[in-house]
């Protein structure tokens, strides 16, 4: 079915280029020398310090931030990497506050935590920056493993397997490696394509063949993968997205929020981004304030953010939803979409309340809208995969599948909670496994 054209409200250009390089800076600016011995200098270095629990990667938080404090920032990079790879990204992206920061004894007590996300950049950046790599490949083993998805996880895990001398050939879909890193977060988390340069220093250790525009089922199938190399790896994410199932959601302009971010993370010019004057966003998780945050930005006047539930059960964290509330997005909480209404394009959504249970009030609402974004979720094209859990590649916890020889993690495998420090995590215990497994 051919869309009709867009609402004339959505238009490219609505901010000049130096309030648009404003609004997409550094959400949080690398620490300079003397701010970052200054934070350092918070850290009480706990013995079993909690910080440590809380990190899916298990790094040495206390260590690392003493190594700073001690002058020695690029001891403390190689104690980060050496437990999480992607730890440069990682201090960009990930929800500190509900992981480290949130149990720092600084935080229990005084209400404000040691900045170990921004110390963790300003570690890791002084060897992504001068490409220095701190770990050497071992001697090849002559074994050889396919990792399918260069996101977080398959990253992760190809690193890992490369250091103890494996061979890898990384296959992906896109055009270049990166995964979510790359495509999926707000631009203002990863400026001057850190993502990319991050990518570039991790395969430097050597040993890695990266395969861009390479898919299961359209090209690579898991049992020529078996019988080609010694293991598998499944790294896959979650390709497929749940689409809006309500009257007029065929309308032009509405829009996967996935693909808008990713659009505007490959953009080389923000100005020829098309934005609309009234943009609803629907859904509750990180990658819909990532969607409504970045149109505010963009130059959109008003900019909704529903959610079918309570701001309580809403997946991205207070941090996020603050954030968004600052940068002039209205959340609006339990109401469910019922229609999108217009001639061709979309001009209205319509809401129904409900209540805690999702039971429909019979109360409606309609919003002005000359673009709607969905982010309600994304799933898992199952088709010849290894067994299922939950509609997620089910897996041990070390990443085995129901396949001998074939292991998974990341977004695709069960018992993950889709964050990008829990997908590194799972990659290098995967790797370590497989490691295991063809040196016995």
């Amino acid at each position: 079915m051919t869309q009709s054209p867009l609402s004339e409200g959505v238009v490219a250009g609505r901010l000049d280029p130096a309030q648009l390089t404003e609004n997409f800076g550094d959400l949080h600016p690398r620490l300079d020398n003397h701010e970052a011995l200054v934070a350092a200098d918070r850290c009480y270095f706990c013995h079993d310090a909690p910080c440590m629990t809380a990190c899916p990667t298990d790094i040495d938080i206390p260590l690392f931030i003493r190594q700073i404090a001690t002058g020695t920032p690029e001891a403390a990079a190689k104690t980060i990497f050496a437990q999480n790879i992607l730890g440069g990204m990682c201090a960009r992206v990930c929800p500190t506050e509900t992981l480290c920061e949130e149990v720092c004894v600084r935080e229990v007590a005084e209400g404000k935590p040691v900045e170990i996300g921004r110390l963790q950049r300003y570690a890791t950046d002084v060897l992504v920056d001068a490409n220095v790599h701190p770990f050497e490949r071992a001697a090849a083993t002559g074994k050889s493993v396919a990792i399918v998805g260069a996101g977080p996880a398959g990253l992760s895990a190809a690193h890992r397997l490369a250091t103890h001398g494996h061979d890898v050939t990384l296959f992906d879909a896109r055009a270049k490696a990166g995964g979510l890193n790359e495509f999926g977060i707000a631009a203002y988390k990863s400026v001057d394509g850190f993502a990319a340069k991050e990518v570039d220093w991790l395969l430097s250790i050597g040993g890695i063949t990266v395969e861009t525009g390479k898919t299961l089922g359209a090209g690579l199938d898991l049992a020529t993968l078996s019988d080609t190399f010694d293991a598998v790896f499944l790294a896959v994410g979650l390709g497929g997205v749940n689409a809006l199932t309500v009257e007029g959601s065929d309308k032009s302009g509405v829009l996967d929020a996935v693909d808008f971010i990713s659009d505007l993370r490959q953009a080389s010019d923000l100005e020829q981004l098309a934005i609309g004057r009234d943009v609803v966003v629907i859904g509750g998780g990180m990658t819909a304030v990532d969607a409504a945050v970045q149109a505010k930005l963009l130059g959109a006047l008003n900019v909704s953010l529903v959610y079918r539930r309570g701001r309580d059960r809403m997946n991205a964290s207070v941090f996020e939803q603050d954030l968004a509330a600052s940068k002039g997005v209205r959340i609006i909480t339990n109401a469910s979409p019922k229609a999108v209404i217009g001639n061709g394009s979309v001009r209205e959504i319509e809401f129904e309340y409900t209540d805690n249970d999702l039971n429909p009030t019979g109360q409606t609402v309609r919003l002005a809208a000359d673009q709607v974004f969905t982010a309600i979720g994304q799933t898992l094209n199952a088709e010849g995969l290894p067994d299922l859990d939950g509609g997620k590649i089910a897996v041990t916890e070390t990443g085995r599948t129901s396949v001998e020889g074939i292991w998974a993690g990341g977004d695709c495998a069960s018992g993950g909670d889709d964050l990008t420090v829990t997908a590194v995590a799972e990659g290098r215990d995967a790797a370590e496994d497989i490691h295991a497994t063809l040196m016995a």
